[in-house]
């Protein structure tokens, strides 16, 4: 189990708007990630050093985007002025989460512009949408080498995540504790009585920290 990637749900003015303000504070550009045809959004991601990415994610006007947890759970984020949706944790087998929650995990795909097809199943998001500090988790399906942290810059990184809420109800949600996954990142738990979620993240830049 280790911490996956960080979604970001872009803001009013659309995701190639809002990753050049975000790119432009961390100091780097982000990249075209694709469409996730059976969520109906698109993203664009930058990799980060120690097999992390952040993603931008933007709900498409797509049925699917009516029907998918994510496509909803990156709408109704958008339509609330957009900022982080959620945090991911891989895992190499989804069964055991199944098991616990009593449903299947769904299928993703990305077509790269490489023209590659990116898979993974995921589950957890309706659980994100009704406790945003829980992260869903994601099973990649495709080769190591083809995840997308591939190609970081060594000098941009994940430091520090800022998450209102209570880590013993996330450890419990894992099924052990949340240092597991995040063993690299330090964690600031604020806000245990406010609005659960993150509240923000620290990056590493070759400039300093950079909080989002």
């Amino acid at each position: 189990m280790r911490l996956d990637h960080l979604s970001f749900a872009a803001t009013p003015d659309g995701l190639a708007s809002t990753a050049q303000r975000i790119g432009e504070l961390l100091g780097k550009d982000f990249v075209t990630g694709g469409v996730h045809p059976r969520f109906g959004t698109r993203n664009m991601i930058m990799p980060l050093d120690g097999g992390t990415y952040l993603e931008i994610v933007e709900v498409l006007d797509h049925p699917a985007s009516d029907k998918a947890p994510f496509g909803q759970a990156v709408r109704a984020r958008s339509a609330a002025g957009g900022g982080w949706l959620g945090w991911v944790v891989a895992i190499d087998n989804l069964a055991e989460v199944e098991t616990r929650l009593g449903r299947e995990a769904v299928k993703g795909n990305r077509h790269l512009p490489t023209g590659e097809e990116l898979l993974w199943k995921q589950i957890g998001v309706n659980d994100l949408m009704a406790d945003p500090q829980l992260p869903f988790f994601i099973q990649w399906d495709s080769p190591l080498e083809m995840h997308p942290s591939n190609g970081a810059d060594p000098d941009f990184s994940l430091a520090t995540l800022e998450i209102a809420g209570d880590p013993q109800r996330v450890s419990e949600w894992l099924g052990e504790t949340v240092e597991a996954p995040l063993e690299d990142v330090k964690v600031e738990w604020v806000a245990p009585n406010g609005t659960p979620g993150i509240i923000a993240a620290q990056f590493q830049t070759p400039s300093g920290l950079v909080r989002i």
